[in-house]
């Protein structure tokens, strides 16, 4: 939410679309890494401002899951896979 309320309070829609397009970037750079783990027929559900991937974080590598906790996603290990708040549908 505090990236919306950056992207909201921004009036130079300059500022706006860099901000836009390094969250794009980031969210390409994660599923990227995500695709290392496997390319499933439905990997994403987005529901609640919450945009989980499944992918089990038990087959993923420790420092893949220090790169993806920076691009916004945490481990669910309880429900085997990945979770952000950051690409949600706000």
């Amino acid at each position: 939410m505090a990236l919306y309320r950056q992207l909201k309070e921004t009036t130079n829609g300059r500022d706006r679309f860099s901000i836009r397009r390094r969250v794009m970037k980031d969210l390409v750079e994660a599923l990227q890494i995500f695709l290392k783990y496997g390319n499933s027929d439905r990997p994403t559900h987005c529901e609640h401002d919450t945009l989980t991937v499944f992918v089990d974080p038990s087959a993923v590598s420790e420092a893949d899951i220090g790169e993806l906790d920076e691009l916004g996603f945490f481990a669910d290990k309880q429900e085997s896979c990945f979770m952000s708040y950051k690409y949600g549908s706000a």
